[in-house]
């Protein structure tokens, strides 16, 4: 989930019929209107932006579904995780709604006053050996520093102190890097143990999760989640281990998979180099819809979600 602005999504979330019969869910869940809280929202991942952008993930998901088949896998990197828990059938969508929405209080809760001296600081084209040169210096003078994402080669976010910041983009610049876009409250460090353990009292000790219906990747590591104690540790882990998108694209190259649908706004997911050399990347946003594929010859045009999915290559679907 990269800054979800309101005039980003509000077009999509009012005419998209799927998104507008989710949109209806939602604001009986939470009591009010996401369409207008979204819209009033000056924080781009406050709750009504978080849960928004679950909504059109989930709608986007439902589409891909319809017109693309039934997937062999589905996987969600960072805040993906949220729509991929409902999609996969471990939650009812109104759950969903709620989980996003108590984890972003949570969040929200816990930062205001806990680690208000960290950000995360994401760049491109690091080379390998430079930059652990560049960590191992930081180790060596004690800057604290932890991986929260690895995206891509070279392509990684580093929490960091903030007084630290501006010495740590000049040494990345040094090294050939380039200095993205600063995320403040930070994310996925191991110090978080606080928030995880707030997550879990408040919102996930709650929610009547079950075993999913479709298998899903961890983006921690790519492991196969089967069981609803397995995507609880998985949405626990959100906060105090790093995602690893290579990993969990690897397992699914490892499982055969040759085509990513990549359902949600997407900035950069299903852009990586590591994504598009090994997969077929057919985006599903809210700008991009893709048309149904030719059904099958003989008995599987009767049958066009199943069947037709059976006869392509295994696809899988990731919410971002």
């Amino acid at each position: 989930m990269g800054p979800t602005r309101f005039r980003e999504l509000g077009r999509f979330l009012l005419l998209d019929s799927r998104a507008k019969k989710l949109l209806s869910v939602a604001d009986d869940v939470l009591g009010h209107s996401l369409f207008d809280a979204f819209r009033q929202s000056e924080d781009a991942y406050d709750p009504a932006a978080q849960v928004a952008f679950m909504v059109a993930c989930t709608a986007l998901a439902e589409r891909a579904r319809e017109e693309l088949g039934e997937p062999v896998v589905c996987t969600g990197a960072s805040f993906g995780e949220k729509p991929v828990v409902g999609f996969s059938g471990a939650l009812d969508f109104p759950d969903t709604v709620r989980m996003t929405a108590g984890l972003a209080r949570c969040t929200a809760e816990y930062f205001a006053h806990e680690h208000r001296d960290v950000v995360t600081q994401s760049f491109v084209r690091a080379p390998a050996g430079p930059l652990a040169e560049l960590f191992a210096d930081m180790d060596a003078r004690g800057a604290w520093h932890e991986v929260a994402c690895r995206l891509d080669e070279g392509l990684q976010m580093v929490s960091v102190h903030e007084d630290g910041l501006e010495r740590f983009q000049k040494e990345l610049r040094a090294i050939g890097a380039l200095p993205l876009y600063v995320m403040r409250p930070p994310m996925h460090s191991s110090r978080f143990t606080g928030l995880r353990e707030l997550a879990a009292r408040e919102v996930l000790d709650a929610l009547p999760l079950r075993d999913p219906k479709l298998p899903v990747l961890a983006d921690q590591d790519g492991a196969e989640l089967t069981t609803a104690a397995g995507l609880r540790q998985m949405l626990l882990d959100h906060f105090v281990r790093p995602v690893d998108w290579p990993a969990t694209l690897d397992a699914l190259h490892a499982r055969g998979v040759e085509r990513l649908v990549v359902a949600g706004p997407d900035a950069l997911f299903g852009r990586v180099e590591s994504a598009t050399s090994r997969f077929e990347v057919v985006p599903v946003t809210p700008d991009h819809r893709p048309g149904p594929r030719p059904a099958a010859a003989g008995p599987a045009a009767a049958r066009p979600v199943t069947d037709q999915a059976a006869a392509r290559p295994a696809s899988a679907a990731a919410g971002v």
